[in-house]
C-alpha cells in the first residue's frame, strides 16, 4: 500500500466520521450512517481487496465509536466489512458495463439498504430493535440514508475524481 493511498482512505474516513458525528438520531436513537457513503467513495477510488479490507474495519471500528443505537457497536462491525465486499463485487462487476456516473449512485444506494439491512438484522438479535420494529427503522433511517448517501455520492464522486486525477496520471 501507497502511503499517498492511505492518506486518501484516512481522509475520507475522517470526514466520514465527522459527519456521522454531527447527524442527529432520527428515530429511537439511529441516524443515518453518512460514513457509508466515504467508505463507498474510497473503494470506488481504491478498488484493491486489500484497501477495502482495511477501510472497512477502520470504518466499522470508527462507526461503532459514534453509533448511539442500542446494540449499534457489534452491529457496525459486523456490518460494514460485508457491505463493503459486496459492494466491491458489484462495483468491479459493473463498472464496465454502463455509464459510470449512473452506476456509482445506484450502487451507493443498494449498498447503503444492504448496509442498513444487515445492521438491523444484526441488531434485531442483539437488543430486539430497541423499541422499533425492523420495517419501521428500515423505512425511517435505511431509506432515507440511502437516499442522503446516493445525493452525497453525486456530488462527491465528480470532485473526487477531478482531485484524483491530478494527483496521479492514471484516469479512475
Amino acid at each position: 500500500m501507497k502511503t499517498k493511498d492511505l492518506v486518501l482512505l484516512s481522509l475520507l474516513v475522517g470526514i466520514g466520521a465527522v459527519l456521522h458525528t454531527v447527524i442527529p438520531p432520527i428515530l429511537f436513537g439511529m441516524k443515518p450512517d453518512m460514513l457509508l457513503a466515504m467508505m463507498f467513495l474510497g473503494i470506488i477510488l481504491f478498488p484493491k481487496p486489500h484497501h477495502v479490507l482495511l477501510l472497512s474495519v477502520v470504518t466499522g471500528f470508527i462507526s461503532a465509536l459514534t453509533t448511539g443505537a442500542p446494540g449499534g457497536q457489534i452491529a457496525n462491525l459486523i456490518d460494514k466489512p460485508i457491505t463493503a465486499f459486496v459492494f466491491l463485487g458489484l462495483f468491479l462487476f459493473l463498472k464496465e458495463k454502463g455509464n459510470i456516473n449512473i452506476i456509482i449512485p445506484m450502487l451507493t444506494a443498494f449498498g447503503t439498504i444492504i448496509s442498513g439491512s444487515i445492521f438491523l438484522t444484526v441488531t434485531l438479535f442483539i437488543v430486539n430493535l430497541m423499541e422499533g420494529g425492523f420495517i419501521t427503522l428500515f423505512v425511517g433511517i435505511v431509506l432515507p440514508a440511502a437516499i442522503v448517501n446516493t445525493i452525497v455520492m453525486t456530488i462527491v464522486y465528480p470532485i473526487a475524481q477531478g482531485v484524483l486525477k491530478r494527483i496521479r496520471p492514471k484516469t479512475i
